[in-house]
């Protein structure tokens, strides 16, 4: 019989669609949840409320964030409601426990002056050129740093300035690119790439050396390397933060953020309206008497 916790996952893959990376950190902290459980002697599939609050005081009290305790508790409830679902309990430990306050913490972002010296920095030929356009296509279009990676070259219409992006869940959705973002692209398509790539072919369209796909860690280091002198050293993440709060800054429509953003909850976009101080001023000044 196949173990419950693989049955759970399997579930989540075929049914749910769940993106790679999500399965893989639900499978993390699940396994860390079995494990801190075997040390009490007990199993996945009978713990108890209790066991369930002591491991996430243990969590906690290990320094984790809030954002950490949310998803753990996020993977344990599905887990919870599958194995109620399949008849393998009778009870679901984890029904109407609340989330830890503060797990949709303000995100961190640089001003629109700092964006374009970060936009700046990338210079020269081959690699700095790819870096470039990476940084401009994720602020442009508010790309995770899975999305941006796994742009094909097929993916982008330079004539209509849209790109089609996969998300997560692999669902699909069309996103506008500036001018100047894919301009940046297109000379790195042209001038950069084939040097990369070396008589290789490849669908996507940033490459590492050698012709092989770019990865998020090195996505990652990249944008930490580049943002190392700004206010902050930021992520891949904070930079779609950026794109999603000067949106906003600039008069966006939420409804058409959460569409860009390929937000599946309006709930999710609207952590964003936390961080314009600028957007709230501006309305301040437009509409108060005395403004």
């Amino acid at each position: 019989m196949i173990d419950p916790v693989e049955r759970f996952f399997n579930y989540l893959t075929v049914e749910k669609g769940l993106a790679a990376n999500t399965l893989e950190a639900y499978r993390r902290d699940i396994r860390k949840f079995s494990g801190w459980l075997k040390e009490g002697g007990k199993k996945i599939t009978n713990f108890t409320r209790s066991d369930l609050l002591s491991f996430i005081n243990h969590l906690r009290n290990s320094g984790n964030q809030a954002s950490t305790l949310a998803r753990n508790i996020a993977a344990l409830r599905g887990l919870c409601k599958f194995m109620l679902m399949e008849g393998i309990t009778g009870e679901d430990p984890i029904e109407n426990l609340l989330t830890p306050k503060g797990w949709k913490r303000i995100p961190r972002i640089i001003g629109t002056e700092e964006v374009k010296i970060l936009l700046k920095k990338p210079e020269g030929k081959k690699l700095s050129l790819r870096d470039r356009a990476m940084l401009e296509i994720i602020y442009s279009s508010g790309l995770r740093a899975s999305e941006a990676i796994n742009i094909k070259l097929g993916d982008i219409n330079f004539e209509a300035g849209f790109i089609t992006v996969t998300g997560k869940g692999s669902k699909e959705r069309v996103v506008p690119v500036n001018e100047k973002a894919l301009a940046t692209v297109k000379k790195y398509i042209e001038e950069s790439r084939p040097e990369l790539l070396k008589k290789r072919t490849s669908r996507f369209l940033f490459l590492a050396k050698g012709g092989k796909p770019m990865t998020r860690q090195r996505l990652w280091q990249l944008i930490k390397q580049y943002s190392a002198q700004l206010s902050t050293n930021i992520s891949p993440h904070a930079l779609r933060h950026c794109f999603a709060s000067h949106l906003l800054d600039g008069g966006a429509d939420l409804r058409a953020l959460q569409k860009m953003l390929g937000h599946t909850d309006i709930s999710t976009t609207q952590i964003y309206t936390k961080v314009t101080p600028e957007r709230l001023r501006k309305i301040h000044k437009q509409h108060h008497p005395r403004g």
